[in-house]
């Protein structure tokens, strides 16, 4: 069996330890962690339980699920009064009468003010006892001179509750409570973004957002290549699936999962047996997962919807013109499906938030859908030539110059808006687009190309983006007198931070390899993976 490794969450673990550092120090920064399901965010929080080891700080994670008020509130109350005993040399038992008489002797108001919130719920007495509880952590560095760090995992499900004004009472300690840190977690993106502006938007107390994102291709690499090891997958195998998952952690630990108890079968075998097979662990999941529709009024349209963006069609105006609809009675559904998570939008484009259910919609569902036979064998056929398909497509564009790709790639551009990052972007319609050399020391060849009122000039940096790099680009281009200018570096390794100042001042757009897929994504090219 091979050693467990924790992979490319480094940087959220030393945000997190700094801030945990921080409350003692007196400074209370709170952290929401958002993303997708299954990305890791419990994973990382149970990493960061692992590494805090101070007896001045108590830990508590819990996660919320739907429940009444007094079922959280005794969990709650246990687990607080555990940690507090943790390191105390004495034997524990999950007993919350019995933690409760223990911690008598070190926190006796804290004690009693446990006692009340347990009399109270037995009288069904629920006004205040959220606030009640959640004060229990300041009751207790009153006492012990201890910090406490509340973890609430899928912190959206608090709501489910029998608590009044949740969210108000919850935002008045978050202003009072100096020794308290509250780190929250979330796949419901949207719903937790909601409610961290409008419900828990404070002067004081306020959230840090960190949203997790799948791996990137180096810790896909690493992960793959630790795993795989002596399995002789090849490079450009190992390409195609951090391609295929997107980097996701869950996809990843699939796919490696089944080739190592099956070193035999081929990606496609693996695909077929996971993404087509009726009892495919994919399938099942991704099938089960559309039955949230299956009573709904509109079930048809989201249906619909969704398996256009999978296809390519992706754009709001060119999916109502091929369900032949008013773009007014489309929004709607698509702004549902974008408050569920499902999709996401950048200004005109719209894509599958999960990129995995993305593949599936377009190669087994709707072939599924629109079968007349049911003829399971020839459906298989098909599933598996249109896999073999993608593979053999993203092997000849991963042998192609990334400048070449790109070229083809600015040649579907049609005057749409993205958002790269928090900027958006027209991406003018090019009625002449050349490759261009540069003269300088640092910078080689680049692209350039004109619309009929903006000139685009692009250059690639292949390894380290510097200030100096940045400079040169930057008289490099005042050589064009054209007033309206596009000034684009593509970095595909590191940006230096100081190189990121110098292009905000030079008004030049600085893509990473993540801006740069993200580009592909939109026009549902195959990702470049350097």
């Amino acid at each position: 069996m091979k050693p467990e490794r924790f992979f490319g969450r480094q940087y959220y673990i030393e945000i997190l330890e700094k801030r945990i550092k921080g409350l003692k120090d007196g400074y209370r920064q709170n952290i929401a962690l958002l993303g997708d399901e299954l990305v890791g965010k419990t994973s990382l929080i149970f990493k960061l339980l692992q590494r805090v080891y101070d007896n001045h700080i108590i830990m508590l994670y819990l996660e919320s699920r739907p429940e009444s008020l007094e079922s959280f509130c005794r969990r709650f109350i246990g687990v607080l009064l555990y940690n507090f005993l943790s390191n105390s040399n004495i034997p524990l038992k999950e007993d919350l009468g019995f933690l409760l008489a223990k911690s008598e002797k070190y926190i006796p108001k804290t004690a009693d003010r446990i006692r009340l919130i347990l009399a109270a719920l037995k009288k069904r007495k629920k006004n205040g006892l959220f606030t009640e509880l959640l004060s229990l952590c300041e009751s207790i560095h009153q006492e012990s001179n201890k910090f406490c760090v509340v973890i609430f995992d899928e912190f959206q499900n608090l709501e489910h509750m029998d608590a009044r004004n949740l969210y108000r009472e919850w935002s008045k300690l978050l202003i009072s409570q100096k020794h308290t840190m509250y780190i929250i977690a979330s796949s419901a993106r949207f719903k937790a973004k909601n409610i961290l502006s409008n419900n828990l938007s404070l002067l004081f107390g306020n959230f840090e957002v960190l949203t997790v994102e799948p791996f990137d291709i180096q810790t896909s690499e690493e992960y793959l290549k630790f795993n795989l090891k002596g399995q002789g997958v090849s490079k450009g195998l190992t390409d195609f699936i951090i391609h295929f998952t997107g980097g996701h952690p869950f996809y990843l630990q699939l796919i490696t999962d089944v080739l190592l108890k099956s070193p035999g079968l081929s990606l496609t075998d693996i695909l077929e047996e996971m993404f087509f097979s009726p009892s495919g662990v994919l399938n099942q999941r991704f099938s089960n997962y559309l039955k949230r529709f299956q009573d709904n009024l509109h079930r048809q349209d989201y249906l619909s919807i969704l398996y256009l963006v999978s296809g390519g069609s992706n754009k709001i105006n060119d999916i109502a013109h091929l369900l032949r609809k008013q773009k007014k009675e489309l929004l709607p559904r698509i702004n549902y499906l974008i408050e569920i998570d499902v999709i996401s939008r950048s200004a005109d484009f719209l894509a599958i938030c999960d990129r995995v259910f993305s593949f599936w919609l377009k190669f087994v569902y709707q072939g599924k859908a629109e079968s007349l036979t049911f003829d399971a064998k020839n459906q298989s056929l098909l599933f598996r030539d249109k896999i073999n398909n993608m593979i053999e497509e993203f092997m000849r564009s991963v042998s192609s110059p990334i400048a070449e790709r790109f070229t083809e790639l600015l040649r579907q551009f049609s005057d749409d808006m993205i958002r790269i990052e928090k900027r958006k972007v027209r991406l003018d319609h090019l009625r002449e687009i050349k490759p261009l050399e540069f003269k300088g020391r640092n910078l080689n060849h680049g692209i350039i190309g004109r619309s009929h009122d903006t000139l685009w000039i692009i250059c690639f940096k292949n390894d380290l983006l510097t200030e100096d790099d940045v400079a040169e680009f930057a008289r490099e281009c005042k050589k064009y007198r054209h007033k309206l200018q596009k000034k684009v570096i593509i970095a595909l390794h590191d940006v230096d931070s100081n190189a990121r100042l110098r292009a905000l001042e030079e008004k030049i757009l600085t893509w990473d390899l993540n801006n740069l897929n993200q580009l592909f994504d939109a026009f549902s090219k195959p990702r470049v993976i350097v």
